[in-house]
């Protein structure tokens, strides 16, 4: 069996072209707070703060959903990766219209198999917990980056080296929170559920 397909390399492929896309205008204000407000809140696309969306974004939205299939997989069921096209679209109409705030589910993982309470709770928080791993990672590298001799001059060179890690932590910190908590179905609830199952 492929641990990826064809169909599933395709969907991450166009999901991370949308996702770029979404969360463009987003961090355009972050990285270019000195331009002007027309420019900030009219302009349709900025190529540079699309580039930072998808190396951001959408490997941290990808390795969480990689992560409750490889799992699922480890348990002998068929896991399939999917982009979520219907909500991605909803996500580039609200950030078209200017929404301050957008929520969206931009992929998930369909599970087929039988499995127990626990194999089922470990899948669920498999995601999270690659998102507590992305920010612990790229917490480490900032607080190398900042320690390192010399490593103004780099800075220097690169202005985007240390935002971009800085920002991949606290996306990814957000992410774990927030798909850690016990509401249905969010993946803190199914996990919290399946332990409960499983130890009573």
């Amino acid at each position: 069996m492929m641990l990826l397909t064809l169909q599933e390399l395709v969907d991450m492929f166009f999901m991370t072209i949308l996702l770029g896309l979404i969360f463009e205008g987003f961090l355009r204000r972050l990285f270019k707070p000195g331009l002007d407000s027309y420019y900030l809140v009219n302009k349709l696309f900025d190529l540079e703060s699309f580039k930072i969306a998808v190396v951001v974004v959408a490997p941290a939205i990808i390795l969480h959903e990689l992560a409750h299939k490889f799992v699922a997989l480890s348990f002998g069921m068929y896991a399939t990766f999917h982009a979520a096209y219907s909500w991605l679209f909803l996500g580039l109409l609200m950030r078209i219209f200017g929404f301050p705030f957008i929520f969206f589910v931009p992929a998930y993982v369909s599970i087929l198999g039988e499995g127990s309470y626990l194999q089922y709770a470990l899948i669920a928080a498999a995601g999270p917990f690659m998102n507590l791993l992305i920010w612990f990672v790229s917490s480490l590298m900032v607080r190398h980056a900042e320690k390192r001799s010399g490593f103004r001059r780099g800075f220097r060179r690169n202005k985007l080296y240390l935002p971009v890690l800085m920002l991949t932590a606290r996306i990814n910190l957000f992410l774990f929170i927030f798909n850690m908590l016990p509401i249905p179905g969010f993946d803190g609830f199914k996990f919290f559920f399946g332990l409960i199952k499983a130890i009573f």
